[in-house]
């Protein structure tokens, strides 16, 4: 727990106000923030990281369980970032980073930290996981919705699990959530990174009954006159 009590010092330490007050602006749901600046939380994360480093990986998730419980959203970004600093994983380590993304994150940050990293990286190590993702896309919890299609972020920037990335989007589709669409929509722009065709083809075929939210976040990278074609009506 000195690791813990040291981390809070700290945040105290670089808080102030301003970032605090501007933070919130970012956000629909009341976040509690020390209000601290993200590349200062980053460099808190990887500093204390080093001292808990060779420390088993079931007490590493015993102290971010720690962190998540006191609902700070910087707590919980150092949480999902030492998640991820492990990079090894084991099949059941799925469970436990599942529970974090179902009971402990209330904002799109903290479910983008956790999502895109510990996440992403578990399931390029252990690509039969997808299939819990897609399970995802039906959840009541809609950080469980986003987290489906966020998950995918990285790997589908180096151009993999093109095919499981249309069929979470297709799930996803008519999500009514903007979160959830801004979501799904990113991870196709990211896609059209080493896909461009095949994702332009995804988004003419369904472009009648995908939100325009979506569809704005899926072309943002493309070539104008794609865009131009996808947003014709």
């Amino acid at each position: 727990m000195d690791i813990l009590n040291k981390i809070r010092i700290e945040l105290v330490e670089n808080s102030d106000i301003k970032t605090r007050e501007s933070a919130q602006k970012f956000f629909k749901e009341k976040i509690i923030f020390y209000g601290v600046k993200v590349s200062i939380v980053t460099k808190i994360a990887k500093e204390s990281y080093k001292e808990i480093k060779k420390y088993p990986k079931e007490e590493i998730f015993l102290l971010c369980n720690e962190l998540l419980k006191s609902k700070y959203i910087e707590e919980s970004f150092i949480a999902f970032k030492w998640a991820a600093y492990i990079k090894t994983y084991e099949p059941r380590d799925f469970r436990v980073l599942g529970r974090w993304l179902r009971d402990d994150v209330t904002n799109w940050a903290s479910c983008d930290t956790l999502c895109n990293h510990a996440l992403g990286s578990f399931i390029e190590q252990y690509p039969q996981e997808i299939e819990h993702l897609k399970r995802w896309t039906k959840h009541k919890n809609r950080w469980m919705r986003r987290g489906a299609a966020v998950t995918l972020i990285l790997p589908a920037r180096k151009g993999k699990f093109l095919s499981d990335i249309f069929e979470i989007a297709q799930l996803l589709l008519e999500d009514q959530d903007d979160l959830v669409q801004k979501g799904y929509g990113w991870l196709l722009k990211e896609a059209s990174k080493k896909h461009q065709k095949q994702v332009f083809d995804f988004i003419l075929n369904h472009k009648k009954t995908m939100p325009r939210t979506a569809l704005r976040y899926a072309i943002e990278k493309m070539p104008e006159k794609l865009k131009k074609e996808a947003m014709r009506k």
